[in-house]
């Protein structure tokens, strides 16, 4: 089969399209015919040789992708050859076939298109992850979210508005994307032109906020612990910045009671990854997604042909993208 392949790690030039083995699934995995994979910043440090990845992963690049079951594992009972599906793997999205386990695996609605499904698994696993099962977020606090108009932080503004946050407040970089993101329900601020900090304790009387999500890491450390309420809780997803900080006083930790944690989803057991599978494709994707009801919606920046992965590569590290990027396999159509 053809694949996206890596020549030696570096640069989104590295990238080339190559011959490779198709994988053969498991008792417990499904094997599909991908029509469309979603992009995500793992992609590009792993790209670079910055993210590690198992030996047992596929060392193919991508996590998500939607598709058609080609075939499927003895001790499959859920789904059969010709579903139209989408959902998580460990690996090997950027391909013409790739396995991913039955329990990670998800029926697409007919009210879905195969574009929209691709961006669901990783986003919005990650999002509720961090929200919920992480950052244990209740009706009435106030949710701190930075990057608000990535895939993740776009899906985390729309859950914590179902949920019943009391402000939603948001960091971007740029005008458009406040206004993005504020259509919908969020407080967004310009990093680069206000200090979100400041005008985040002037519009909670001081308080601070009770969740935040952050990606940024070291340059936003100092902030975040201002910013944090007392019993605050951080959840870690990424650290763009940089990891070391310098200087760093623990003290805010014990004044405040602050709870820091990280948290991935790449490497989390299949058992686990499931637990969030059915919660969005029961609480998001059935509920909302399929319905069009107007509460939870898959925002798709743009979609290129993997003849272009390099152009897309380039373009999601530009950071103008509103959403998720997606590809679209086109030597499968």
């Amino acid at each position: 089969m053809k694949a996206i392949t890596v020549k030696t790690p570096g640069d989104s030039s590295q990238l080339q399209i190559g011959e490779v083995s198709t994988p053969v699934p498991t008792d417990t995995q499904i094997l599909i015919k991908v029509k469309y994979f979603a992009l995500n910043r793992m992609d590009i440090l792993q790209r670079e040789g910055k993210y590690p990845v198992s030996a047992d992963f596929s060392p193919i690049l991508g996590v998500e992708a939607s598709g058609v079951v080609e075939d499927v594992g003895q001790k499959v009972k859920l789904f059969k050859k010709g579903d139209e599906v989408f959902g998580l793997m460990t690996g090997g999205a950027y391909a013409q076939y790739a396995v991913m386990e039955e329990s990670l695996t998800m029926h697409k609605p007919d009210t879905l298109s195969m574009v929209e499904a691709a961006a669901i698994p990783e986003t919005w696993f990650t999002a509720y992850q961090a929200l919920f099962t992480v950052g244990e977020m209740k009706k009435g606090q106030d949710v701190l979210i930075h990057a608000g108009a990535s895939g993740v932080g776009l899906a985390a503004i729309q859950l914590a508005r179902e949920a019943g946050a009391k402000n939603i407040f948001v960091t971007v970089g740029s005008d458009d994307k406040v206004k993005f993101c504020q259509e919908l329900g969020a407080r967004a601020i310009n990093y680069k032109q206000e200090d979100w900090c400041q005008i985040i304790k002037q519009e909670t009387s001081g308080k601070g906020v009770d969740i935040l999500i952050d990606v940024v890491g070291k340059n936003y450390w100092q902030s975040n612990m201002d910013i944090l309420a007392v019993d605050g809780h951080m959840v870690i997803l990424a650290s763009m910045s940089g990891t070391i900080i310098d200087k760093m006083d623990i003290s805010i930790l014990l004044r405040k009671r602050l709870r820091i944690e990280g948290s991935n989803l790449r490497i989390r057991s299949v058992e686990y990854q499931s637990i969030l599978r059915d919660a969005v494709y029961n609480e998001v994707v059935v509920k909302h997604m399929a319905t069009h009801d107007g509460q939870m919606k898959v925002f798709i920046d743009k979609v290129f042909p993997w003849e272009q992965i390099i152009d897309s590569h380039q373009y999601l590290e530009s950071n103008v993208s509103k959403g998720k990027v997606v590809i679209k396999v086109t030597d499968n159509e």
